[in-house]
């Protein structure tokens, strides 16, 4: 017997009924999406559990709906750049199927895959890691931030305005006298 292939058991008796919760499904379906290469990781288009975190990473961008006997699917999945996306999701629509139907013995009706972008993750963990093998290796300097040194005219333009802006003790006293005066002036009319 293939391990691939659904396990059907002909009994002349039935013994009960077997119901599988959606979760149970979604899980199954998850596993199978994310074991295969190309799929960057499984989307979210936004659902009530995932806004607030209580969505299982496993189950993140899968919708099943289970009937008695079949099954149907809904991914939502993001491809790593660089690998061919049809291809992927071929891929990962017969995985899904498999997995459901020899664990569960359902019948899948459809798997539909929704890609919604694409991943540049892994190749920028690899620039990555390059660069710091590079810089340990002693191949390449790391590169410093380049620092702003102000200009000498700046600096000077600066103290002249400070200084400008602070009055002198003359300045000061001439200021006085003449509020002295006019507050004289003003008293001498009133007067009058």
């Amino acid at each position: 017997m293939n391990e691939n292939l659904p396990v059907h058991i002909e009994t002349e008796r039935e013994v009960g009924s077997i119901t599988y919760a959606n979760e149970v499904i979604a899980i199954i379906a998850g596993m199978a999406m994310n074991e295969v290469d190309g799929v960057a990781s499984a989307a979210s288009p936004g659902t009530f559990a995932d806004l607030f975190g209580r969505a299982k990473p496993v189950t993140r961008g899968v919708k099943v709906e289970v009937g008695s006997q079949e099954a149907s699917v809904d991914l939502v999945l993001t491809v790593e750049y660089g690998k061919p996306i049809q291809k992927v999701c071929v891929e990962v629509q017969e995985s899904v199927r498999k997995a459901i139907e020899t664990m569960t013995g359902l019948h899948v009706i459809k798997v539909d895959v929704h890609v919604l972008g694409v991943s540049f993750e892994k190749e920028t963990q690899e620039m990555a890691k390059g660069y710091v093998a590079a810089t340990q290796a002693g191949a390449i300097e790391p590169e410093a931030a380049p620092v702003a040194e102000p200009e000498a005219d700046e600096i000077d333009d600066e103290i002249d305005t400070e200084i400008e802006d602070e009055p002198e003790a003359d300045d000061v006293d001439a200021t006085e006298e003449a509020d002295e005066e006019l507050g004289a002036e003003a008293e001498a009319e009133q007067e009058e």
